[in-house]
């Protein structure tokens, strides 16, 4: 992406879309009685839009213009989601849904995002918001009880903002023995999401061989301190797209890497009945 590109006509098209949508369902029903305020939506209109247009130049639809393997992630913060149109994206391959945050906190429209999102083809991951004080095994039960194995088509995604106020000799200590606990539960090292700056101060030189997704948002490739590979790159928190009425979170796989290096393999899940049934072989 470069700083001259501009928006493909697809892509006007769905903020153009996305903003007709909100004038329709929230403004014009409430006041549609008064001629008055009808003038100065039509003045609204006519100021604005030119600078709609220009801002989003700053934004790339990067989908429009490359080859990599596209995805967004979701939450209750983008209010209600048209999975048809979604799903009828082309160049959307898979959404990440949050589920939980903390030891207590849950999304209350990640069921119905995720059996949606599975009804119109996506691959579905699912992720948790991390909380550095919060008791590990606290957040792993709530996180459970949200992330089903057996719904999920991609590996966990552990979102990683805030130390919590710790140094970062606890930090680690917190975040590690949450990952381990994860790792036992679903039987694979879980995705890990952190932006650039946030990585360089505190897990620098320190997640081995997790993977992970950097955000920045910038037209320039994110660049992290140890050289570490990152396979996927959140690159805007201002997307647009068919289906949502706002702006929403948009990612891409970087290089050659794809979906298989993330699909959840849900036959290496441990059984905890297996392993507390006697073999019949004892």
């Amino acid at each position: 992406m470069s700083d001259n590109e501009k928006l493909s006509d697809t892509a006007r098209l769905h903020y153009f879309k996305a903003k007709i949508h909100f004038f329709c369902q929230y403004f014009v029903p409430l006041q549609a009685n008064s001629l008055r305020v009808m003038r100065k939506i039509i003045l609204y209109i006519s100021l604005f839009l030119p600078v709609f247009t220009f801002a989003q130049d700053f934004y790339e639809h990067c989908e429009d213009t490359c080859n990599h393997v596209h995805g967004i992630d979701l939450s209750h913060y983008q209010g209600e989601v048209f999975w048809d149109a979604i799903g009828n994206n082309t160049k959307m391959a898979y959404v990440y849904l949050k589920a939980t945050e903390g030891g207590d906190r849950i999304d209350h429209r990640y069921e119905r995002n995720i059996e949606l999102a599975h009804n119109h083809g996506l691959k579905v991951g699912s992720y948790h918001f991390y909380r550095p004080k919060t008791e590990q095994a606290r957040q792993l039960e709530n996180f459970l009880k949200q992330c089903r194995p057996e719904e999920q088509d991609l590996i966990p995604m552990i979102d990683i903002e805030s130390a919590g106020g710790l140094c970062t000799e606890d930090f680690c200590d917190s975040l590690f023995s949450f990952l381990h606990l994860v790792e036992e539960a679903y039987g694979q090292k879980p995705l890990l999401y952190t932006y650039t700056n946030f990585y360089n101060k505190f897990l620098c030189g320190k997640l081995g061989d997790y993977q992970l997704m950097i955000a920045q948002y910038t037209d320039r490739m994110p660049v992290l301190y140890d050289d570490k590979e990152f396979i996927m790159w959140q690159y805007t928190c201002k997307g647009l797209i068919d289906g949502v009425g706002g702006y929403i979170d948009k990612s891409r796989f970087v290089g050659a890497h794809g979906l298989r290096e993330i699909r959840y393999r849900k036959n290496f899940r441990k059984s905890t009945k297996d392993e507390e049934t006697p073999s019949d072989n004892n």
